[in-house]
């Protein structure tokens, strides 16, 4: 399973950079749909959130496939404190990505965020989650990655996310937003480990696979942008600091 990851990232790669030499920006990928097939959608706010926030700070934890492009997004979102990605829901202490890969830790790819509940809610990070960033309805896989690790899931920290989170995905099938019924896990979170340093950033820095991130990654950052202007940040916040 990781070889055959590791090949299609690679393929996709291929594909992209030769287009991107042409000089077609991040502008021209402005819709998710070419790399996921039905993102973004235009998902409504939750009806149900959490309750006025007391705390400055609240920890969330989210995967949808490659974590490359999930930190991405919320990197961006105003009120988001920090976003490290990392593995989560498995077995395994200190998984590497290799481990993850070969698809016998139990881990999913996931996302944790740090981020102020005064400034932007739990169930406004579920809405820009489901709308740009996951397809909800494929059990196990996402885009051009298979396997349990890249797997849809809200991995909750109390009985409120918990609630808010099963509360929007019963508001999303009832909506029919999406054209099947959604299949992402909202399980209670039992880990977390931060995943190795070459996978923080990068759909900032681009050092691994800038192919596949101006495919797959590229577009969800631009319609995070373009869907969420009220909450969307120009400088994003990065795992280690840039020189830039």
């Amino acid at each position: 399973m990781m070889e055959l990851r590791r090949i299609a990232k690679a393929a996709m790669a291929t594909l992209i950079v030769p287009v991107a030499a042409l000089g077609i920006g991040m502008g021209a990928w402005s819709s998710s749909a070419m790399a996921e097939g039905l993102l973004p959608v235009e998902a409504p706010a939750p009806a149900i959130d959490e309750p006025a926030a007391t705390a400055t700070t609240e920890t969330a934890v989210f995967a949808g496939g490659c974590f490359w492009g999930v930190q991405g997004v919320f990197q961006h979102v105003k009120g988001v404190k920090s976003a490290i990605s990392g593995y989560s829901g498995g077995t395994v202490d200190n998984p590497t990505y290799e481990m993850v890969g070969s698809e016998t830790t139990g881990h999913a790819e996931a996302v944790k965020v740090e981020f102020d509940p005064k400034v932007v809610s739990y169930g406004k990070l579920l809405q820009i989650f489901f709308s740009v960033i996951t397809d909800p309805t494929t059990l196990n896989y996402q885009g051009n990655d298979q396997g349990t690790s890249y797997r849809s899931a809200l991995f909750v920290l109390n009985d409120e996310q918990a609630k808010v989170a099963k509360a929007y995905i019963a508001q999303l099938d009832a909506a029919k937003v999406y054209p099947s019924r959604i299949v992402t896990e909202v399980t209670p979170y039992k880990n977390f480990f931060q995943a190795e340093d070459y996978h923080q950033d990068n759909a900032y820095t681009m050092k691994v696979n800038p192919g596949y991130l101006a495919f797959f990654d590229e577009p969800k950052i631009a319609d995070m942008k373009a869907n969420f202007p009220e909450l969307w940040m120009d400088k994003p916040v990065l795992v280690f600091a840039s020189n830039a």
